[in-house]
């Protein structure tokens, strides 16, 4: 249908004005929600790919995720439970001591974007409260945001909680930021690091589609 793949497009482009006759477009044509909705996703797919390989910039990533929130207004109303169902449930923080949430809001972003549903528990994150949370929604991925290197040592204290907490297997703990690696990501045990919004959101997708 040509008009779900000119919502993919304008998503891409980031027109938040147009998405949602767009959306309206296309349930009258006779697209359903669901279809409508894979056909915004794909749009972020997109983005995320692009972003990765640095082809797109924050400011563009931004436009497409305010025009998948526009185009999502309109069609909330018309997915049934069983649409709206997303792939997982992911815990956002910034660890204890780290104040940065711009970084962190973009990766909510794009989370929500590719159908995750997003529990942002805000910044200054101690580890107990990323276990609290992962229980009381059932996640399925904790993503913590780390900025400072100074807030690194955080990373093994989230791990350990979870440990503790005996839903260690349960969960998978994600991290990135700036001063963040792979190696890192190894040595602390954790289960996944993105370098970036982009990346996140592919990640998280896998991990959840396992």
């Amino acid at each position: 249908m040509e008009i779900l793949k000119k919502i993919t497009e304008t998503l891409y482009d980031g027109d938040e004005f147009a998405m949602p006759g767009l959306v309206n477009e296309a349930i009258n044509a006779g697209a359903t929600a669901q279809q409508v909705l894979d056909a915004m996703m794909a749009g972020m797919a997109i983005v995320g790919d692009e972003f990765s390989r640095d082809e797109l910039y924050i400011p563009e990533v931004l436009c497409s995720c305010h025009a998948m929130m526009e185009g999502s207004k309109v069609l909330k109303p018309l997915l049934t439970d069983k649409d709206a169902k997303s792939l997982g449930t992911v815990i956002l923080g910034s660890v204890q001591g780290d104040m940065h949430d711009i970084g962190k809001n973009l990766v909510g972003m794009m989370l929500e974007g590719r159908g995750l549903k997003v529990i942002d528990i805000g910044i200054d994150v101690p580890a107990e409260k990323f276990v609290e949370a992962a229980i009381a929604h059932k996640a399925d991925i904790v993503a913590c945001s780390i900025l400072l290197t100074t807030t690194m040592p955080e990373t093994p204290k989230v791990v350990k909680a979870f440990v503790d907490a005996g839903i260690r297997d349960q969960v998978k703990i994600m991290i990135g930021g700036a001063p963040i690696t792979q190696e890192f990501c190894d040595r602390m045990g954790c289960d996944a690091y993105a370098k970036d919004a982009g990346a996140a959101a592919a990640m998280a997708v896998a991990i959840c589609q396992k």
